[in-house]
């Protein structure tokens, strides 16, 4: 099953093309906020589950085309994401070692909504194609053979960076938690609709230019160890959010205007749009295409505040 929010937090379920609109189903959840209406679902999903398949039955829905869509999963109470978790296509000779680090959930947008680069002197901005799990049940110390068991969903996000910005003592927090820099959805796909997430291919289009494209079978440390890792240094709960990685060979600029899309296996396609009131630009190249170049690392900023002469 696939669920959204719709229009002002309406929440629905896929049918085909169509989002079905399911919000009296769960009205009886306890929120105050939409994230609350997405948790009670997950926690209460063995009662909710046959009430929204019957109401998908009964219902045309509209065109998910017609409505505007918001993050499914507004405001997570934790953001993990893996670092340097993938072999980069047998680039790398041995995995790095796990690691992992927090994302402010107040970067969450959604589908179709604009990722806003900040007036700081980073040397790029990227945003990372990745396979995010959506965790299902209070998680605390979970093996990676009891995982799956703790596996609500999966579903599409942008790992956008402001690159080397950070002070020595905390240098992810000011490259990684910026405002609107984690982009999530269209959806959650539920974990029975995946399948084999292990073998998903990952792929990101910028301005219609296909920069990324790899699979999640090149996970160093793969999605039940990133659950393993994760919930034994702390808990997580219905709804939070783990971020596995990306191939970096395929990273590029976002700048103002673009329009990035990404699409990982039956997810859906995620859109967002991309703005810079300063107007800097980069080259086009990936992170691929500068080390065939023979100059490893992104693109150097071309105009613009903060470029080098």
């Amino acid at each position: 099953m696939k669920l959204l929010f719709f229009d002002d937090f309406k929440f629905g379920v896929m049918k085909g093309d169509n989002v079905v609109d399911c919000s009296a189903v769960v009205a009886d959840v306890p929120h105050l906020h939409p994230q609350d209406t997405i948790r009670g679902v997950i926690e209460g999903w063995d009662r909710y589950r046959p009430l929204l398949e019957a109401a998908v039955a009964q219902g045309g829905g509209v065109p998910l085309s017609s409505v505007r869509v918001r993050p499914p999963l507004p405001r997570p109470s934790n953001i993990a994401c893996m670092a340097v978790n993938y072999m980069e296509n047998g680039t790398r000779p041995e995995p790095a070692p796990i690691d992992a680090y927090p994302k402010s959930p107040s970067a969450i947008i959604g589908h179709g909504d604009t990722m806003v680069l900040p007036d700081v002197p980073a040397t790029i901005f990227e945003g990372e194609a990745e396979l995010a799990i959506v965790i299902g049940k209070h998680a605390s110390h979970v093996s990676q053979a009891d995982a799956p068991n703790y596996i609500f969903g999966y579903m599409n996000f942008i790992d956008g960076s402001a690159r080397n910005i950070g002070s020595a003592l905390s240098p992810l927090y000011q490259v990684k938690s910026r405002d609107t820099f984690a982009p999530i959805g269209p959806f959650i796909v539920t974990a029975d609709e995946v399948g084999d997430a292990q073998t998903l291919p990952v792929r990101l289009w910028n301005n219609g230019k296909l920069c990324q494209d790899f699979n999640t079978d090149d996970m160093a440390h793969k999605l039940m160890r990133c659950v393993e890792f994760v919930t034994a240094i702390h808990a997580m709960e219905p709804g939070d959010i783990i971020a596995t990685g990306t191939n970096h060979g395929g990273l590029n600029a976002f700048m103002d205007g673009d329009k990035v899309e990404l699409e990982i296996g039956p997810c859906g396609r995620l859109a967002i749009n991309v703005k810079d009131d300063l107007k800097r630009t980069w080259g086009r190249e990936t992170r691929h295409d500068m080390a065939e170049k023979g100059t490893p690392g992104p693109t150097p900023q071309l105009t613009g505040k903060y470029a080098k002469s």
